[in-house]
């Protein structure tokens, strides 16, 4: 059964780089050599493997690749660090906006109706 990874990559410049690959040895290899001038790691080398997760199905793992390359650096250094509990911790808006956030005012709590 063939294994699919998905990987960070910490670089140069601090930045994290996230892919998927079904060889992770050779990936970083090519990744550490510069083979593909476009790719986004290839001004920042060296680079250093710093996280992987191993699956079964490749579609999983493009799956969960894409979500974490949505996922803020933060959440990234979650899993680096083995601290999968945190990631709902971070999930939550912190935004000043959001509803869970914001400050109520005395009278405007709930709508009720007006009297007559």
């Amino acid at each position: 059964m063939k294994q699919y990874f998905v990987y960070i990559l910490k670089c140069s410049d601090g930045s994290y780089y996230t892919g998927v690959t079904h060889n992770i040895e050779t990936r970083l290899a090519q990744h550490q050599s510069g083979r593909f001038p476009e790719s986004y790691t290839h001004k920042r080398r060296p680079v250093e493997l710093v996280f992987f997760c191993e699956f079964n199905d490749v579609t999983q793992a493009i799956l969960f690749e894409n979500q974490v390359k949505g996922w803020s650096r933060k959440k990234k250094e979650a899993i680096i660090n083995d601290n999968w509990e945190k990631l709902k911790e971070l999930s939550v808006c912190q935004n000043k906006s959001h509803s869970d956030n914001f400050e109520k005012k005395e009278g405007f709590d709930s709508a009720q109706p007006d009297t007559v």
